[in-house]
């Protein structure tokens, strides 16, 4: 089970920290990521990481802007900056076992989501 927390409102320009945290613990041979999807959008990719070797990779739109890394040994968290109206969005933690991936289909396990809002 994921479980994603951080979600509120925050100005444009701004900077907002999402946490993801694993029941149980998270393998080495996870891809941990995180996607976003505002209304009536698709799912998006934003950011994944190795957990083995914290290699990450992002979606163009936040590369620059957003941090993804591992927090502790079934955590991670998702720092973003200079936060823009378009980053409003559900944001979700998923696992993968497929490094480089983006496609929803290829993450198997899902938090719910938290919900941030950029206002401009």
């Amino acid at each position: 089970q994921l479980v994603e927390s951080g979600g509120g409102l925050v100005q444009a320009g701004g900077s907002l920290r999402l946490s993801c945290a694993a029941s149980g613990r998270i393998y080495s041979s996870h891809i941990m990521g995180w996607f976003r999807q505002a209304p009536e959008k698709e799912r998006e990719f934003v950011a994944g990481i190795r957990w083995s070797r914290g290699d990450t990779y992002y979606a163009d739109a936040v590369k620059g802007r957003f941090t993804i890394s591992r927090d502790d040994y079934k955590s991670l968290s998702l720092q973003m900056n200079n936060l823009k109206p378009e980053d409003t969005a559900v944001y979700y933690c998923a696992r993968s076992t497929q490094y480089g991936s983006t496609s929803p289909s290829d993450f198997t396990a899902w938090g719910r989501g938290t919900q941030f809002t950029v206002s401009s």
